[in-house]
């Protein structure tokens, strides 16, 4: 199972300090009454005016990124801890040694080492590559052989069922592999087998079939949220 540990990325971003001095009224001014600011907005030398403060900015692109990786992160199960470099201070040495040699922010850490670099990788796939998930869907897979007849036709009779993922036609000691799906959170082997003995041993021209129906799945792929009801987790 994906252990706590490996559920903790992080994310360097990289914003930029400007010095902004634009005029803002002090505190005090803004809660004066309207006559009293009347006759202040007359004086020249007001302290808040002119005065020069610090503020950093993350780019839109960036922005962007971490917006993908945290709710990715969220759907998963996963935490990210986000470092901004243009802001690092005292953590220099801490930064340094996990983006040698990066050149483009942002700068996403898996667990074990895995990053992506820069605002183009941190797609949906990227992402869920760097944070697979158990499976709250279960899945089985099912090998046919089949004897004769059109596989144009079977093709289409099992593609039909909506428990049916993927189909694949094969060479060898087996016809087809199907990939099977339910949405019920709840499925049993027992449920699983009995589909696969109606539906698809059914169909008059398959002659046998096997079923795997694994104890514990984990995926990387992009998944649907279950939809057994409210609070069900999301892959």
């Amino acid at each position: 199972m994906v252990d706590e540990k490996s559920r903790q990325l992080t994310l360097f971003v990289q914003s930029k300090k400007v010095v902004t001095s634009f005029y803002r009224p002090s505190a005090a001014r803004m809660m004066t009454t309207p006559e009293a600011s009347d006759t202040s907005s007359k004086v020249g030398g007001d302290e808040g005016a002119g005065s020069a403060e610090e503020a950093y900015f993350l780019s839109d692109d960036q922005a962007h990124a971490l917006a993908m990786a945290e709710e990715t992160a969220a759907r998963r199960g996963y935490r990210i801890r986000v470092v901004d470099v243009g802001k690092a201070g005292i953590f220099t040495k801490l930064v340094a040694e996990h983006l040698r040699g990066v050149e483009r922010f942002p700068v996403l850490i898996g667990a074990t080492g895995q990053r992506l670099e820069g605002t183009e990788s941190f797609s949906e796939e990227r992402l869920c590559d760097l944070m697979p998930t158990e499976m709250f869907r279960l899945r089985a897979f099912t090998y046919v052989k089949v004897r004769g007849g059109d596989l144009d036709r079977i093709r289409d009779i099992v593609l039909a069922y909506p428990e049916v993922r993927e189909l694949h036609l094969l060479t060898g000691d087996w016809d087809v592999f199907i990939v099977l799906e339910f949405k019920e959170a709840h499925t049993r082997k027992r449920q699983v087998l009995q589909f696969v003995t109606e539906k698809i041993r059914g169909l008059p021209e398959v002659v046998d079939t096997s079923t795997l129906v694994p104890e514990y799945s984990v995926s990387k792929f992009p998944m649907q949220p279950a939809r057994s009801g409210p609070g069900s987790p999301a892959g």
